[in-house]
């Protein structure tokens, strides 16, 4: 959640360079952004409620300034309000920072700043930061005193701070991505919660890892363990994105063009290195109790994996979403196995249950697709997706590469690993197929008579079951159409109540043992005036209307999801929404 961008270095349009940056991270989700920026003996200050589209000219554009940083907030704490968007600032500007993250401890430290005079003007968490800083300030340096503040905080942060009379930036992360990219000239440095913001000048980064601080000067670099309090050594990496993977093309959004690269993710998802699967498929085996576990699209991810396990290695997985596996530590053991599922790898409670985990001795093991995040760092064990960028705040191309490898580790722990990739490799032909012109037309025409619908439902079962629920998720982010997925044969025990003429339902069905109990269940729906929308290989008398998919048998979940994917995508265009950027959303969850 939010962006965090910042520049120093010898161009003198930083200002300029930061807003590119802030609009490169816009996937993110955010309601208000700003800037600030160094002047000779000041820092000016200017922020927006809004997207930085709409306001593209102010003073920030044509200013001159070598260093400046900037951040586009997703509201937390207070309002979305011009008083309560970043960057936030001491009452003289003496200190100016940008943090993403959850200070929890902020009222209390509010409350003891208070009784010394500091004042407040905005409702944020992050301005009791700076005015904290500015306290240590009056008995130490710069960098002790944002040490010392960073000590006090409780929670997950990524702040970036300024000071008046100094040319040099302080950064430091706990729980919350800030990657540092290094420029081709000599001491030039941009600090970013994620690469696409950096990647037109540089591929060369330095990751911060948790409770680790940066001194950027304009000469120099230097990196500090906070918690040992000792200066420390970081190498810088050379990534393999490129600028192209991270924009839209010709496409009009990144999501359909995500939704287009499935023929291709696919492919790299499979192409896995063998004994990664094989080492993770032994450790599946030899663990006395496997969770899987994951939030939101991930978590649904996680869901099918249950099924898949336990059709495919006959072998019974456990399930919990990140922000619920706390409710489990008791049966924990070192003998757990734990497998975290995550597109940005930065999750926050996914990465609080791996910290819970840890706490009993429970291995890790990371399916994501951010290699470098903290997730995949903190991991004995990383299986990477190789999706690419995946910039859409709904994640497509993600998910399906997901469940492509909890369904090679299926067939792995079964001995059985070639033919579950030759599986997945017919199935990503079969995808090719699928993602033409002529098959988004057809679905068209189904978008267009549900458009104006209040409420709409899917229903599956088996490892279907969590397609229905990922599905439904799909359609409410970026159509904001209510929905919602049921176990087909759970419909009957309530739902069904609210079905009346011509309420759509999508049927998910794949030719399995399933079959004839959800067709059977579409037709009770279709008894009370439902509408049957059929997601099948076969056309069935009780359809209204049939989206064909191809008949993969146990790779079903991903030719299912991709139609329903098109689907909410054409849904959100037809209402005007914007697909990328759904409202209240943000791509990178890293608050609690």
């Amino acid at each position: 959640m939010c962006g965090i961008f910042a520049y120093i270095g010898p161009k003198t349009n930083a200002p300029k360079i930061v807003i590119e940056g802030l609009k490169k991270l816009e996937y993110r989700g955010y309601d208000s952004w700003g800037v600030a920026y160094k002047t000779t003996d000041d820092i000016v200050i200017n922020k927006k409620v809004g997207k930085i589209e709409e306001m593209k000219e102010g003073p920030w554009t044509k200013a001159k300034s070598s260093l400046a940083m900037g951040h586009s907030r997703w509201a937390t704490h207070g309002g979305v309000t011009e008083k309560n968007a970043h960057p936030q600032a001491t009452e003289n500007r003496d200190i100016v920072l940008v943090h993403n993250g959850i200070f929890e401890n902020y009222l209390e430290v509010k409350k003891q700043l208070q009784k010394k005079g500091h004042k407040f003007i905005s409702q944020t968490d992050t301005e009791v930061i700076a005015h904290l800083i500015e306290e240590y300030g009056k008995k130490f340096s710069f960098e002790e005193s944002v040490k010392s503040a960073i000590k006090k905080i409780e929670g997950r942060y990524a702040i970036v701070v300024l000071k008046k009379n100094e040319n040099k930036i302080m950064t430091a992360r706990k729980g919350s991505p800030l990657i540092i990219g290094v420029g081709t000239p000599k001491n030039e440095y941009f600090i970013a919660s994620d690469i696409p913001a950096f990647l037109k000048y540089t591929n060369k980064v330095i990751y911060l890892d948790d409770d680790q601080m940066a001194v950027i000067g304009e000469k120099s670099i230097k990196f500090l363990d906070i918690k040992k309090d000792k200066e420390i050594k970081k190498r810088i990496i050379k990534i393999d994105w490129n600028v192209e993977s991270s924009e839209k093309g010709d496409f009009p959004h990144f999501m359909i063009k995500e939704i287009t690269e499935q023929k291709d993710t696919l492919t790299k998802a499979i192409n896995q290195d063998p004994e990664i699967i094989e080492k993770v498929a032994q450790a599946i085996k030899n663990a006395y109790g496997v969770y899987l576990v994951g939030c939101g699209t991930a978590g649904k991810v996680g869901m099918v994996g249950e099924y898949l396990f336990a059709e495919i290695a006959k072998k019974h997985v456990n399930f919990a979403f990140g922000s619920e596996f706390g409710n489990y530590k008791d049966f924990l053991t070192k003998k757990t196995l734990m497998i975290c599922i995550s597109q940005s790898g930065e999750t926050a409670d996914t990465l609080e249950a791996i910290e819970t985990a840890k706490k009993k001795g429970v291995k890790i093991v990371s399916i994501v697709n951010v290699e470098s995040s903290t997730m995949a760092r903190i991991s004995d064990m990383v299986i990477p997706i190789k999706a690419g960028p995946e910039k859409a705040v709904a994640s497509t191309k993600a998910t399906t590469s997901q469940i492509a490898i909890l369904t090679l580790l299926a067939y792995a722990c079964d001995g059985g690993v070639k033919i579950g990739k030759q599986l997945l490799i017919t199935t990503a032909s079969q995808i090719n197929d699928m993602l033409n012109p002529r098959y988004g037309e057809h679905i068209m025409k189904i978008a267009k008579k549900i458009k104006n619908v209040e409420s709409m439902y899917i229903i599956g079962r088996g490892k279907n079951y969590p397609i229905a629920l990922e599905s439904a998720i799909k359609l409410q982010e970026v159509s904001y159409i209510h929905a919602e997925g049921f176990a087909g044969g759970e419909l009957k025990h309530g739902p069904i109540a609210l079905i009346s003429k011509n309420t759509p339902v999508i049927a998910l069905v794949a030719n399995d043992e399933n079959k004839k109990d959800v067709l059977s269940n579409a037709t009770e729906v279709k008894a009370r005036g439902g509408y049957i929308i059929g997601v099948s290989p076969e056309k069935e008398e009780v359809f209204d209307f049939w989206i064909r998919v191809p008949d993969t048998g146990s790779t079903s979940p991903i030719v299912n999801i991709i139609p329903i994917q098109i689907l909410a995508y054409q849904l959100a265009v037809l209402r005007k929404n914007d697909p990328d950027k759904p409202r209240n959303l943000a791509k990178s969850v890293t608050v609690k």
